[in-house]
């Protein structure tokens, strides 16, 4: 196995591989993208001969083979002056892996049956989403590895629009996420806190070590690849159930999860990590389930609509999730969307 300066979860053979295309002709030397890049890919170093910024400086690629094609680079670039492109072969790290058995036709049937009540009784706009995390060395259910790498946020994305995705380490481009849901280490300038700042999403050194403080991780390598499917397709168990919604909708499935106890939820919402931390791990590890509003990261990387926010449930909840759906549906939601008290205009 390949070792950098830290863990980065890649490994020895081809791969997908990522190129900077710079146009110095544009290039300000400002020196954000080697600021910015989480991977430490770029220094600043003097223009050669013939190339003139207003610094005097330029980005070098010294470390390519870190990149994880995450584009913050590209995007931070206020004059364009910046293109990741992919390239090579797409390597499949699960070759020779063991492959699980397909779900038995009842459990099937099962998370097909949650995924229509959550449809028809929200109304969503798009599918309930399966996530599973493969734990280190586990058989592999049969979904999709694709030859781009993603964010973890992008492929919860795909999942609610109905695809079906498999990433290992090595198909992620958000190296904040993987080092999250324990597929890596976490790279220096995130452990620090320093791109926090950085992004101006917070206000001092002290806040973002609070902010990394408090951001629950899995340990590093112990999980394999996340999948991600439209829950009515679900390929493995899933370990949570995320829904995409609006406010109202995620009010009903609160109460959805109340019904039986009247019991209030102490939801973890912090606008940082929506998807990985708020949406998946927290009802991963503490059986329940979480709100998230989305994220800085989800929101620019994915079609999100402004209006729309997430929650994460623990598929130990699921069966109550939808048998107090269900209970809500025959009065209460019905009678609510048709504003059964709002005066006459």
């Amino acid at each position: 196995m390949k070792r950098l300066d830290w863990d980065t979860g890649l490994d020895e053979g081809p791969k997908v591989t990522y190129e900077c295309e710079h146009n110095a002709s544009l290039c300000l030397g400002c020196g954000l993208c080697a600021a910015f890049c989480p991977m430490d890919c770029y220094e600043m170093r003097p223009t050669p001969t013939g190339i003139d910024t207003p610094t005097g400086e330029m980005p070098v690629s010294v470390a390519p083979e870190r990149c994880v094609g995450c584009k913050t680079c590209e995007g931070q670039c206020p004059v364009n002056a910046l293109r990741i492109t992919g390239s090579g072969p797409a390597y499949d790290p699960f070759e020779n892996r063991e492959k699980a058995p397909a779900l038995p036709p009842e459990e099937q049937a099962r998370y097909s049956e949650w995924a229509q009540v959550l449809k028809e009784s929200l109304q969503l706009r798009s599918e309930p989403v399966a996530v599973t995390l493969v734990p280190a060395g586990a058989p592999l259910p049969d979904v999709p590895v694709p030859s781009m790498r993603l964010r973890y946020c992008q492929q919860l994305a795909y999942a609610r629009l109905g695809r079906s995705i498999m990433l290992p380490p090595n198909r992620h481009s958000c190296p904040d996420g993987t080092s999250i849901l324990g597929m890596t280490d976490v790279p220096p300038k995130l452990a620090s806190g320093e791109l926090y700042l950085l992004f101006q999403k917070l206000d001092t050194m002290e806040a973002a070590s609070q902010m990394m403080a408090e951001r629950p991780r899995l340990p590093q390598r112990s999980i394999d690849a996340t999948v991600a499917t439209p829950l009515a397709k679900a390929a493995a168990a899933p370990d949570v159930v995320v829904v995409v919604g609006d406010a109202e909708q995620m009010m009903w499935l609160t109460m959805s999860a109340s019904y039986y106890t009247g019991k209030r939820f102490n939801y973890r919402v912090s606008g940082y990590n929506s998807l990985c931390v708020e949406a998946t791990l927290i009802p991963r590890e503490e059986q329940t389930m979480n709100l998230s509003l989305g994220c800085y990261g989800c929101r620019a990387a994915s079609d999100l609509p402004a209006d729309q926010m997430f929650m994460g449930i623990s598929t130990a909840m699921m069966p109550t999730v939808i048998s107090g759906l269900r209970q809500l549906s025959k009065k209460a939601i019905p009678e609510s969307r048709a504003k059964i008290y709002l005066p006459p205009l």
